[in-house]
């Protein structure tokens, strides 16, 4: 039985005007802050947040009663939700109301569309 030869062939690629340096500018790019915000949004909680708050602003007592989270995990994810600017809050008597910035709506309203 014969074995099969394995050719290399040399190719020749030859990459239109500024490509190349394109491709290294774009190698080199800073790209942490997209990093974060990806690292972000790969915890389901948050997605859980985001897409219950895309329909109501709500207080994290009613999180807490609706879901089977804890309340000190809801807090932290707010937490970092809000740092990353997706997610706001305010006062209202004795609770405090989160709810998405927009931002938040326009990156879930995103992501949702990318998978609809």
């Amino acid at each position: 039985m014969k074995g099969k030869q394995n050719v290399e062939a040399d190719i020749l690629v030859v990459l239109p005007g500024s490509v190349p340096d394109d491709v290294q500018t774009a190698m080199k790019e800073d790209v942490s802050e997209m990093v974060s915000l990806f690292k972000l949004l790969s915890d389901p909680v948050r997605i859980h947040i985001l897409k219950a708050l895309e329909l109501q602003e709500l207080c994290v007592c009613i999180l807490v009663e609706i879901t089977d989270y804890k309340y000190s995990a809801l807090s932290y994810h707010l937490k970092l939700l809000k740092e990353a600017e997706m997610v706001e809050s305010k006062r209202e008597r004795n609770y405090q109301i989160y709810y998405l910035t927009d931002f938040g709506r326009t990156l879930l309203a995103t992501i949702e569309s990318a998978f609809n």
